[in-house]
């Protein structure tokens, strides 16, 4: 791999970016039956969260999984992330009028807390050393 590739592997802002076009590229077509402006808005407003969350739930599940020892700590990080993306995901759409907000964020929903399952899980084994 080369070494440009591997930098934009690790890049927050690439990360971001996918982040962005494709959930929002989702919203877009999970309010296409509506008329515009309304997919286009709920798209940049998803794409826009996405790439916010992408940001931060790296940070929130390590910080998370340091302070829950034991059991809690693998299934209090992931739901928190997804209570938080649930929350924000839907009040904001809810806000800017995104006129199908259930189909809208069930794809990031679905993905956020699977990444979140799995990092934590992937935490936890990192904590545990080899063995």
């Amino acid at each position: 791999m080369s070494r440009n590739i591997q930098a934009a592997s690790r890049s927050s802002a690439v990360h971001m970016a996918v982040a962005f076009l494709a959930m929002g590229s989702w919203a877009a077509v999970a309010n296409m039956a509506h008329p515009m402006p309304r997919p286009l808005i709920a798209g940049l407003v998803q794409g826009l969260l996405s790439a916010l969350i992408t940001l931060f739930l790296k940070r929130m599940l390590e910080a998370l999984s340091k302070r829950w020892p034991g059991r809690a700590g693998l299934w209090v990080p992931p739901l928190a992330a997804a209570s938080v993306s649930v929350s924000l995901l839907g009040s904001i759409h809810w806000l800017a009028g995104t006129p199908e907000i259930l189909r809208t964020i069930s794809l990031p929903l679905s993905v956020t807390t699977l990444y979140a399952i799995a990092y934590t899980l992937a935490l936890r084994r990192a904590s545990a050393g080899p063995g």
